[in-house]
């Protein structure tokens, strides 16, 4: 089987599989923007990636934010983020300085669940009042245990997750004597967008103007997105 068809039987079973939490999470987000929230996303790693993918994006919900604790970012050194997501109290003076406000949403994103950082986000949210989600891939849980002495994972951690059903290890493809071929980020980001797909549907169900960006690259849009810009001055753009 080629990548991408395995991709997409990866994705077509998630549809089915995942459609209950995608319905709950996505209502609670429309809940979140229609009382002036922001949805905020957090990830480490390669799962930071998926994070800034909802932000400022062509088409995409203007009340969307990533969490950007750089340490934790591949491009301040992918050896040293990795180290910094695995120790126990890195995260929390980070998420200290962060403008997250109990009307807001949180999406923490970690493949594997099992390492400090996110699993001590996705607390630190909750217990401010902020409606926590996570999501990971419950395959883990099963063979790879939590990096914390309390033994949490980051599904014990958030008030909803989303089960990427991404294998241990990530990889899907098999070679001669490895395997190879990655696909949490693929399945991750696609299910970033249908979560907020959903969302824009919840609103525009309640009567809401949603607040979406066009693309720049389309002339006439520019007026339209330093509107809605303007408007949520709690974003950096």
């Amino acid at each position: 089987m080629s990548y991408l068809l395995d991709v997409s039987r990866r994705l077509q079973t998630l549809a089915g599989r995942q459609s209950e939490a995608f319905a709950t999470i996505s209502r609670r987000y429309a809940e979140a923007i229609s009382r002036g929230g922001v949805i905020h996303m957090f990830g480490c790693g390669h799962s930071s990636l998926i994070a800034q993918e909802a932000y400022y994006r062509a088409g995409g919900l203007v009340p969307v934010r990533p969490i950007l604790i750089e340490p934790l970012m591949l491009h301040k050194g992918a050896v040293q983020a990795s180290q910094y997501e695995r120790t126990p109290g890195f995260v929390g003076p980070y998420l200290e300085k962060e403008d997250v406000q109990p009307e807001d949403a949180v999406l923490i994103l970690s493949t594997s669940g099992r390492n400090p950082a996110p699993v001590e986000a996705a607390e630190f949210f909750r217990e401010r009042g902020v409606y926590t989600t996570a999501l990971t891939s419950l395959r883990y849980a099963a063979s790879q245990p939590s990096r914390l002495d309390s033994g949490k994972r980051l599904e014990d951690a958030a008030e909803n997750v989303i089960d990427m059903e991404v294998p241990v290890g990530d990889a899907v493809m098999k070679g001669k004597g490895t395997s190879h071929s990655p696909v949490s980020t693929v399945l991750g980001t696609a299910i970033v967008h249908e979560l907020l797909t959903r969302t824009i549907h919840h609103l525009e169900e309640s009567g809401m103007d949603v607040p979406v960006f066009k693309s720049g690259n389309v002339d006439g849009s520019d007026e339209h997105n330093q509107r809605m810009i303007d408007h949520y001055t709690r974003i950096r753009f």
